[in-house]
């Protein structure tokens, strides 16, 4: 070919010379010259994409690429048709390419059109090469790697119909100069880290279909110009920042399908305008600030198939246009203030299949129609004030998976109809449920704790080898365990604890290889330990406290490395604490407490660097603690009381700086000094040291215990003066006695001046007569004062020989303390008044230390309460230890006054703070406030021996301090005043507070302290009484608004959800029946619970 073209050339310039023919050689030129530079521009364009391939780190999928062959046959190369062809498309989706986009340099294809390099792992930022591509229709490079920003030069391709950069790492804002690319029909920007605002001019876009910037930091209002996109399909705003309302011109938008602006902070109404869109599929406002009712406009569109309006903070009911969205498949309603009822005409959309209501506020019963759905499968109506009974109804949802009604107030049985169906879950947590339980085999999941369930377990509940989870909790359940559970090798969460469960345990549980936690607590199980448990490798809470087990705890325990706690307490056990569970490296909780363990503690116990709390308390442990405990440097908790340890105390436990709940020692042998490391531990509250054969000085060290708030020393060989801090100077005398030689400081203790260290023989035949003399004359008068030591034995009984420093238990006869507190209240001067209750005055003194208390001066005559029983009671509660309670450091009584002496809150009471710094009172401090008090409650109802019942829980008797922590106060008080006077606080509480059986009945129980509690939270939440309006709260299911504070903004939806729920809890203590109220305990679980 080559020769012919030279051999054409000569004869051309043959021609040419000779008879000057131009026209042949233009004829020349146009064959032999023009197909060259075509041939050449092919070639360099494909040495453009090899130099781009050398610049990747992965080139495995570009194989096809080499020298050798045309580039229009390499893989994802597209040349054109015309006769001189160039490379118009690369399209290399997903081929694993590693490596910089920047090296390509796209000035050398510049009849590119389409550029796909989707799904690798590109790097860098946008070439401005590309910008030379004016022929570039379409350019997607979502997920990969691409940084940097978009450039305003982007507007030069004037051409592109399609932009796609999702999924990388590009940032800064939206260029205003997108306005400018009105071919545009695709602007997908998701997935970055865009932020600003975004740009009216993209409404300028006439031809978008679809635009969707989720996922980005997009801040500001939604443009009302995207009004204006009138062929928009697609609007996706959702996972940004954006604040302002819904713009109602997005109802201009006739030809939208799929409308998502979910997870920003967008506030006010849904626009009516938005039931315009009648062509919509799917709509998602989920997670907003959105209030108001939900618009009947909705049920014009009559397209829907998912509607999804969660999280927000909706109020009104559902309205009952919804029945006209035949073809919705999802209705998503849960987590708002959503009331009334739901409607029966739900039964009729029988395309749908999920319906999440839950957390809302609905009442009344539910819908018998629902069981229409057949094609449903998932229906959560949980967290709401539902009622009745559950629907046999329900049953006839084949297609039903999962069903969660817990948290509800729903009665009556579970149907019977519900065994042997498709249901995989089933929750009813927290419900009145009675009656027993239909024989359910299919189940993944079966939750029914915190109900009145009765019978057996039903026998085939892991007949189908699916169960994961098996809550039965807190019912009633009796009889043996399931046989079908000792093989369900599925199980991964079991609790069968608080009920009356019987059987030998060994005989009914087998290993489980997928079991994380099980708690088996509270029941009347027998038998021995298994050592399969130690085969349950993925295991990480093991507690089958408070049952009958005996023999020995296996050592195979040892082998589930997993497990983080582990409570065998109140058992039978015997036996040594195996060495093996030393090995339990991720060990958080171990209590063995209250067996018969035996041996001495091993050493290897040092191994536990998880330990948080260890309570080997109520056995006959004996030996030396091993030093090694000081390795378990993470302790927060220990308890070893009531054992046989010997030996002197490790001062190792000084090392345990981490320590702040319990230190408790006490019930042993041990003998020697106490360890002055002790000292170390600034943030221990309680220390027990008592009834054990220590000897020596209390350690001057302690004084650095700047937490400590009980300390016991008591019934041990201890000498010389205590430590004078701040502690011991309150410090009643009970903590220190059973001890010979201590003295000064403490009230009570003698003067270690005076103190004589040892008395002769003559000293005491000296004392013993003049003993034996005074009882002589007080026998020889006896006859003539019998009036006089009568009245004088009242007074000393009303005080005890308790001390006399400013935080004891005073007694009667004044000295420093009693003049101190009238020297600081100026004899109770109403200047320093700081309240009055019914049951006294209370004032504020600084003490000479300054030192701030509060003193509660009581009014009652002597003449008509017994001041022993009264000591005695004081006595009692200053042993009380909670951080929600007021501590009471003690009692004075003189024949002038008698008063209380409390810790001092310095915000007053809740009453005057929700009057008066409302504002301040946010939401999530009201929440606070309120779990604060349920805890305290809790406390008392549940966790002392005997429990104390309140008995005048009201928001004046809640005080809060500085940082807004709650304690309560004057419990236990009211109960020891005369029940015959009037006008005490002794039994029936305080008006407006008062449980409504006590109108009928004198019996005063912890269900009336659960009611007063009741009325309380609702006071917090309204910020005033709720007054004659309780009733109707709890019969008429009033809306969310109604119940919150009108001087504070609705709750955003981080705490939403949390106000929601104490509403809940509130009205179901308010419940006119006590046997259906909650516990303080259960109350105070469900509130900790909230986030």
């Amino acid at each position: 070919m080559k020769r012919s073209v030279t051999e054409l050339a000569s004869r051309a310039m043959e021609s040419f010379f000779s008879q000057k023919a131009l026209p042949g050689l233009l004829l020349l030129l146009v064959f032999s010259v023009s197909p060259k530079p075509a041939s050449t521009s092919l070639a360099s364009q494909g040495r453009v994409l090899l130099q781009w391939k050398a610049s990747l780190r992965s080139q495995q999928s570009l194989r096809s690429w080499n020298l050798s062959t045309s580039p229009c046959s390499w893989s994802g190369i597209t040349c054109s048709l015309r006769r001189h062809r160039v490379i118009t498309e690369v399209n290399l989706p997903s081929m694993g390419l590693d490596g910089p986009l920047h090296t390509l340099n796209f000035s050398g294809l510049p009849s590119l059109t389409g550029l796909t390099l989707m799904f690798n792992r590109l790097s860098g930022e946008i070439p401005p090469s590309i910008f030379t591509l004016s022929e570039l229709i379409s350019f997607d490079v979502q997920g990969n790697d691409i940084t940097g920003t978009i450039p305003a030069r982007i507007s030069s391709l004037t051409k592109l119909r399609s932009l796609n950069l999702s999924g990388n790492k590009i940032s800064g804002s939206i260029p205003l100069s997108l306005g400018n690319m009105t071919s545009l029909d695709f602007l997908i920007l998701s997935g970055n880290g865009f932020s600003g605002s975004i740009p009216e001019e993209i409404g300028d876009l006439q031809n978008l279909q679809e635009l969707d910037l989720s996922a980005n930091f997009l801040t500001g209002s939604i443009p009302q110009s995207l009004g204006n996109l009138s062929r928009l399909s697609l609007l996706d705003l959702s996972l940004n920042h954006l604040y302002g309302s819904v713009p109602p011109t997005l109802g201009n938008l006739q030809k939208l399908l799929v409308l998502s602006i979910s997870d920003n902070t967008l506030t006010a109404s849904i626009p009516a305008s938005l039931g315009n869109l009648t062509r919509l599929i799917k709509l998602n406002l989920w997670g907003n600030h959105l209030s108001g009712p939900i618009p009947h406009e909705v049920g014009n569109l009559v397209r829907m198939t998912n509607l999804v309006l969660a999280h927000n903070s909706l109020l009104g009911s559902i309205p009952l246009s919804l029945r006209n969205l035949s073809k919705l498949s999802t209705l998503y309603l849960f987590n708002n203030h959503i009331s009334g009822t739901i409607p029966d005409e739900l039964g009729n959309l029988v395309e749908l299949r999920d319906i999440d209501l839950s957390h809302n506020l609905l009442t009344g019963f539910i819908p018998s129609t629902l069981g229409n759905l057949a094609r449903l499968r998932n229906l959560i109506l949980s967290y709401n004030e539902l009622s009745g009974p559950i629907p046999s109804t329900l049953a006839n949802m084949t297609s039903l998976i999962l069903l969660d009604l817990s948290n509800n107030q729903i009665s009556g049985c579970i149907p019977p109809s519900f065994a042997n169906r498709s249901l995989e879950e089933l929750s009813v947590i927290n419900n009145s449920l009675s009656g027993s339980v239909p024989n359910l085999t299919k189940l993944v999941s079966l939750k029914l704790a915190y109900n009145d369930l009765s019978g057996h377990l039903p026998p085939d509940v892991c007949r189908g080898g699916k169960l994961q989870h098996f809550t039965v909790a807190y019912n009633k359940f009796h009889g043996p365990i399931p046989e079908s559970l000792r093989n369900c090798s599925s199980l991964v969460r079991v609790r069968l604890d608080r009920n009356n469960l019987t059987g030998d345990l060994f005989d009914h549980f087998g290993v489980y290889p997928n079991m994380r936690y099980i708690d088996l607590s509270y029941n009347r199980l027998s038998g021995m330990l298994s050592p399969e448990w130690g085969s349950c490798s993925n295991l990480t809470s093991l507690r089958i406290s408070n049952n009958r087990l005996n023999g020995t705890i296996p050592s195979e325990i040892g082998q589930s490395t997993r497990l983080g706690a582990l409570d065998l307490s109140s058992n039978h056990l015997v036996g040594e604490l195996p060495k093996n569970l030393c090995n339990l490296i991720s060990l958080i909780e171990l209590n063995i407490s209250s067996n018969q363990i035996s041996g001495e503690l091993p050493s290897e116990i040092g191994k536990l660097l998880k330990l948080k709390r260890l309570d080997v308390s109520g056995n006959n442990f004996s030996g030396v603690i091993p030093e090694e405990i000081g390795g378990c440097k993470l302790l927060i908790s220990v308890d070893m009381s009531n054992n046989s340890f010997s030996g002197s105390i490790p001062y190792e436990f000084g090392q345990l700086v981490d320590l702040q709940e319990l230190l408790d020692l006490s019930q042993n042998s041990f003998s020697g000094h106490i360890p002055s490391q002790l000292g170390q531990l600034t943030l221990l509250q309680i220390l027990n040291l008592s009834h054990n054969n220590l000897a020596g000085r209390i350690p001057p060290s302690l004084i650095n215990m700047a937490s400590l708030s009980a300390l016991d020393v008591s019934h041990n060989e201890l000498e010389g003066p205590v430590p004078d801090g701040q502690l011991f100077r309150r410090a009643p005398m009970s903590w220190f006695t059973g001890n010979r030689g201590l003295c000064d400081v403490v009230a009570g203790l003698p003067s270690c001046s005076s103190s004589p260290a040892r008395e002769t023989p003559n000293v005491i035949l000296l004392t013993g007569m003049a003993v034996l003399g005074a009882l002589l004359l007080f026998f020889l008068f006896v006859g003539f004062a019998a009036r006089l030591m009568k009245r004088r034995k009242q007074i000393a009984n009303a005080s005890s020989q308790t001390g006399g420093s400013a935080f004891s238990i005073w007694n009667f006869d004044g000295g420093d303390a009693y003049d101190e507190i009238i020297k600081a209240t100026e004899n109770f001067d109403d200047e320093y008044c700081i309240g009055k209750g019914a049951c006294g005055s209370v004032y504020r003194a600084t003490l000479s230390t300054g030192e701030v208390v509060a003193v509660k001066k009581l009014q009652q005559p002597d003449t008509e309460i017994s001041w022993q029983h009264f000591q005695n009671e004081v006595q009692a509660l200053t042993q009380v230890r909670h951080r929600n309670i007021v501590k009471l450091f003690g009692f004075c009584s003189t024949p002038r006054h008698k008063f209380l002496v409390c810790e001092y809150m310095g915000r007053g009471n809740l009453a005057d703070s929700l009057q008066e710094d409302a504002t301040e009172l946010d939401w999530v401090k009201r929440v606070s406030i309120i779990k604060h008090v349920a805890c305290a409650l809790s406390y008392l109802h549940h966790d002392l021996i005997p429990p104390i019942v309140h008995r005048d829980v009201t928001s004046n008797n809640i005080l809060l301090d500085s940082d807004f922590k709650a304690c309560l106060s004057d419990f236990g008080i009211a109960r020891t005043l005369n029940p015959a006077a009037s006008n005490w606080c002794s039994l029936a509480g305080t008006r407006g507070y008062m449980a409504p059986e006590l109108a009928y009945s004198m019996r005063v129980t912890e269900k009336c302290d659960v009611y007063s509690f009741g009325v309380v939270t609702l006071e917090v939440l309204l910020g005033r009484h709720p007054g004659d309006l309780i009733s109707s709260y709890h019969d008429e299911g009033n809306a969310m608004r109604e119940m919150l504070d009108p001087r504070l903004p609705l709750p955003p939806p981080e705490v939403s959800g949390a106000v929601s729920t104490v509403v809940k809890i509130s009205l179901r203590c308010l419940h006119s029946n006590p046997v259906c109220r909650p516990t303080m305990q259960h109350v105070s679980n469900e509130l900790c619970a909230i986030k």
